[in-house]
C-alpha cells in the first residue's frame, strides 16, 4: 500500500473543517482534525510527521504560526483566507510529480513576500475551498523548492547566523523526509538544496563564526558521547550536525579539526584518570560517518538536470 500524505487541519469554522475533510476523504490522505491550540502544538511537538498543514487565518491561529516560526518548525501549508482571488480564476492543478510551474499568484506572492508562515505557503480564499486538494499538491511542490524559511530582505537584523543556520538545517531535514515519502509514492527523485552564501562560515563576522563553531563542536561532542551506545537518536544528531555544516559550507578540514580537538580533550581526561587512550581510536568511525553523511548531502544538492547532463557527457 502506498504511503499516505498526512494532513493536519486546524480551522475555526466547523463548516469549513467539514467541507475540507469531505473533499480530502481519499485513500491518498490521512487526516488529523485539530480542534484546539493545545492539540495543534502538542501534535507538532510530539509527532513531527505531518506532511502538510491546512490552517484558517485569524488572530489566534496567526499567533500559532508565529510560534512555529520561532521554533523553526516548517511544513507545507495551505492558508485559508477570507479574501477572494484578484481575478477569480482558479489556479491550475500541479502535475502528478509535484513539478507544477509557478502561477501568477505564486509569483506575485514570492515578489511581495506577504506570507503568514513561510514563503512557500499557498493562500487559498475560503470561497475557493473546493480547490483544497490541488492547493495541497502545490504547497508541497513549493515547499520542496524552498531554499530559506524567511527571505533575506525580511530577516531581522537581530537574528544571528547560527539561528538562521539552525532553521535552515531543520527545514532541509523536513524536506528530505517528505521527499523520501514522495519517492515511495510517486517516484519523486529528490530535493535540490539551495544555500545562502551570506551565512557561509567564511562570510560570517568573527563573533558569529566563533559562536557557530562552538555550537558545531558541542553538537559533535554529543554525537561522540552517544555513538557507541544503544541510543537510536544518534542518527538524528548526525543528521543535524551535517545539515549545519552543509548550509554553512564548512570545509571537511574544519570537521577534522573539531574531531582532533575533542579527542585531545578526551585524551587529557583519560590520562588524569589513569586510563588508556587507545579507546579513542575507535572514534575515527564517528568522523568517517559524519563525512560520509556530508558527502551524501552534497550529492543530493546537485540538480537532477545537471547530474544527468554530466552523466551523458561523460
Amino acid at each position: 500500500m502506498l504511503p499516505q500524505l498526512s494532513i493536519g487541519i486546524f480551522v475555526g469554522s466547523q463548516e469549513l473543517a467539514g467541507s475540507a475533510i469531505d473533499l480530502l476523504r481519499d485513500e491518498r490522505y490521512a487526516l488529523t482534525h485539530m480542534k484546539s491550540a493545545v492539540e495543534f502544538l502538542g501534535l507538532l511537538k510530539h509527532n513531527y510527521h505531518l506532511d502538510c498543514l491546512v490552517v484558517e487565518v485569524d488572530g489566534d491561529r496567526r499567533a500559532l504560526l508565529s510560534k512555529l516560526q520561532e521554533r523553526s518548525l516548517f511544513l507545507p501549508a495551505v492558508i485559508f483566507s477570507p479574501q477572494p482571488a484578484e481575478d477569480g480564476i482558479p489556479e491550475p492543478p500541479p502535475s502528478d510529480h509535484f513539478e507544477a510551474a509557478p502561477s501568477r499568484a505564486d509569483k506575485s506572492q514570492e515578489q511581495s513576500c506577504a506570507f503568514f508562515y513561510h514563503p512557500a505557503e499557498v493562500q487559498l480564499p475560503i470561497a475557493r475551498a473546493s480547490e483544497i486538494a490541488a492547493s495541497i499538491d502545490r504547497a508541497i511542490a513549493q515547499f520542496l523548492k524552498l531554499s530559506t524559511p524567511v527571505p533575506i530582505n525580511d530577516q531581522s537584523a537581530s537574528v544571528d547566523a547560527t539561528t538562521q543556520l539552525t532553521a535552515q538545517s531543520l527545514l532541509s531535514r523536513q524536506q528530505r523526509r517528505l521527499a523520501e515519502k514522495l519517492r515511495e509514492r510517486l517516484g519523486y527523485l529528490g530535493v535540490y538544496y539551495k544555500r545562502n552564501s551570506q551565512i557561509f562560515l567564511r562570510n560570517l563576522s568573527e563573533s558569529d563564526k566563533q559562536k557557530f563553531l562552538e555550537q558545531l563542536k558541542s553538537s559533535y561532542r554529543d554525537i561522540v558521547l552517544h555513538y557507541f551506545s544503544e541510543d537510536s537518536s544518534v542518527n538524528n544528531q548526525i543528521d543535524e550536525f551535517v545539515n549545519l555544516a552543509f548550509f554553512a559550507d564548512v570545509p571537511v578540514t574544519q570537521l577534522v579539526e573539531i574531531h582532533m580537538e575533542l579527542m585531545e580533550e578526551f585524551a587529557k581526561q583519560l590520562k588524569l584518570e589513569g586510563r588508556s587512550e587507545e579507546i579513542l581510536l575507535d572514534y575515527r568511525l564517528t568522523l568517517i560517518d559524519a563525512i560520509a553523511h556530508l558527502c551524501e548531502m552534497y550529492r543530493r544538492s546537485i540538480p537532477k538536470e545537471l547530474s544527468q547532463s554530466k552523466i551523458s557527457l561523460g
